[in-house]
């Protein structure tokens, strides 16, 4: 029997970085956690110990802090490129780059006071390969919803282990986790990732859902169809359950008023939506 080397990929995962522009009085803060993925000509360190190729996980680490010092965070989509072009463009063994970002929100209280926001997580994935090709994949991850009403959930498949009771009426929460793609680079990735965050909330607050699945077609064909530029989004909706608390024993009546906010297990739904003229992703969600 024989064998070879499969795909595979190394870097330095999480480095944290926290950077503050100092405008005279007033400060400027960002906070992120980068992670980097680097592939190619890697075979003779995986086969022989040969670490001629191998930039050291810890210079990469020590690249995102340079670069930060250098030409600053800005919007992490741009900031992430910059990374990834560098390493493509200066290690000769260097194929492909993979470059993720997570940017975490903090509130101004002063000039140089802030509090962090408890909301979501700005996110974006960065591909760059050596023939030039880069993608833009944005996100958000844990911006948490919930709709007391106007949801239902009825008419399922059943069969022998089904006891889930049909509802007209129910509480709707998730934590939404989505990414978008970029049919170009758009004006503005700050100005897009405003208007993206809020068709979703628009659609989730204004849909009256019959499932889940169709909430989370309506927040991605609402994103489509008033933000220009983006041609596909994909989405993660967990489905943070509320059960009604049984309080006949106590005399008490519940018209969906007192609630059980279960922990797990939950429901997860997947799906993505994207324009019937978008282009070929390519590696844009590896």
């Amino acid at each position: 029997m024989t064998v070879k080397l499969g795909a595979n990929r190394y870097g330095k995962a999480e480095t944290r970085l926290v950077h503050v522009v100092k405008d005279g009085p007033v400060h400027h803060l960002k906070d992120v956690n980068v992670s980097i993925s680097l592939s190619g000509d890697m075979e003779a360190v995986h086969l022989t110990g040969d670490n001629a190729a191998v930039l050291p996980t810890d210079t990469q680490k020590n690249t995102v802090y340079a670069f930060a010092r250098k030409y600053g965070v800005g919007q992490i989509e741009v900031f992430a490129q910059r990374l990834a072009t560098h390493f493509v463009a200066t290690q000769e063994a260097i194929r492909h780059a993979r470059v993720e970002i997570e940017e975490y929100g903090w509130r101004r209280q002063g000039p140089h006071s802030f509090v962090r926001d408890g909301g979501e997580v700005r996110t974006c994935l960065i591909h760059h390969d050596e023939d030039g090709r880069t993608t833009v994949v944005s996100g958000l991850k844990d911006l948490v919803v919930l709709n007391t009403t106007g949801s239902e959930f009825h008419g399922f498949a059943v069969d022998g282990y089904t006891t889930l009771e049909p509802t007209t009426d129910r509480i709707l929460a998730t934590a939404v986790h989505a990414r978008w793609r970029h049919a170009g680079e758009p004006a503005s990735y700050g100005t897009s990732y405003a208007q993206v965050r809020q068709a979703l909330l628009d659609a989730f607050a204004n849909t009256h859902s019959r499932s889940l699945q169709q909430t989370l077609y309506a927040m991605g064909e609402r994103t489509l169809l008033t933000c220009e530029g983006v041609c596909e989004i994909r989405l993660a909706l967990p489905n943070k359950h509320h059960f009604a608390v049984d309080l006949s024993p106590f005399g008490l009546t519940n018209d969906n008023e007192v609630f059980y906010a279960a922990d797990r297990p939950y429901g997860l739904i997947e799906g993505g939506v994207l324009r019937e003229d978008a282009p070929d992703a390519g590696f844009a969600w590896e």
